[in-house]
C-alpha cells in the first residue's frame, strides 16, 4: 500500500507541476524512488495510474458541491449553478493535477470517469431543482447533463487560458448556464438578478 500510495502521490506532483504529458511511467517511478518495471506490479499502466487519481479526486469533489446545494440551500437558478461551479473552480484551482486529468487525460476511461461524475451531479442537481420548484416538474434531465456539458466545456476553456481559471470565462459560464436553465423556470423563484 506504500508504495501505491507513494506512486499516485508521484503521479498527483507530476501532473500539477509539469502537465499531463509529462506525467510518464518513467517519470512518475523516479519520483516515487520505484523502478519503472516495479510500477508495472501495481498499476497495468498510466492509464490506471490516471484514473484512480481521477476517482480520488471525484471522490473529494462530490461532497463539497452536495454541501454547497445545502448550506445555504440555493434559492435561485443562479445560485443553484454557483453551488456547483464555485466548490469545482475552488477544487481545479487548488488541484492542478486534476485539471490535467479532467481535460488533458483523454484516455477513454478519463472521459468515463468525468461523465459518470457528470451525470451522476446533472441527476442530483435534477432533483434539487424539481424539488425546490426551480425548474419545471417535466424537464428532462437531459437538460441538466447538457448544462453540464457546457459548463466543462467552459471550464476546459478557462484553464487552457489561465492555469488558475480565466475568471472571465467562467463568469460567462455562469451566464450561459442559468440562462440556458431559465428556460425551463417554473412559475416559482425566477433564476437571478445576475
Amino acid at each position: 500500500m506504500e508504495r501505491r500510495r507513494a506512486i499516485l502521490d508521484a503521479a498527483e506532483a507530476l501532473l500539477g507541476e509539469r502537465g499531463y504529458e509529462a506525467a510518464t511511467l518513467k517519470a512518475i517511478g523516479e519520483r516515487a524512488g520505484i523502478p519503472t518495471a516495479s510500477v508495472y506490479h501495481y498499476f497495468s499502466d498510466r492509464h490506471q495510474i490516471d484514473a484512480e487519481l481521477l476517482q480520488r479526486h471525484a471522490n473529494e469533489m462530490a461532497p463539497l458541491i452536495g454541501a454547497a446545494l445545502e448550506n445555504p440551500e440555493p434559492r435561485t437558478l443562479r445560485e443553484a449553478a454557483d453551488a456547483i461551479i464555485d466548490p469545482m473552480l475552488t477544487y481545479f484551482r487548488r488541484q492542478p493535477s486534476c485539471v490535467e486529468l479532467w481535460y488533458s487525460g483523454r484516455h477513454e476511461m478519463l472521459v468515463e470517469l468525468v461523465r459518470e461524475f457528470d451525470d451522476a451531479l446533472a441527476e442530483r442537481l435534477w432533483h434539487f431543482l424539481v424539488e425546490r420548484n426551480l425548474i419545471v416538474a417535466d424537464t428532462p434531465q437531459l437538460v441538466l447533463q447538457l448544462a453540464f456539458e457546457v459548463g466543462n466545456r467552459l471550464f476546459d476553456v478557462a484553464f487552457r487560458r489561465s492555469p488558475t481559471g480565466d475568471d472571465t470565462t467562467i463568469d460567462e459560464a455562469r451566464r450561459l448556464v442559468t440562462a440556458y436553465l431559465e428556460t425551463y423556470a417554473s412559475e416559482g423563484p425566477k433564476a437571478s438578478s445576475a
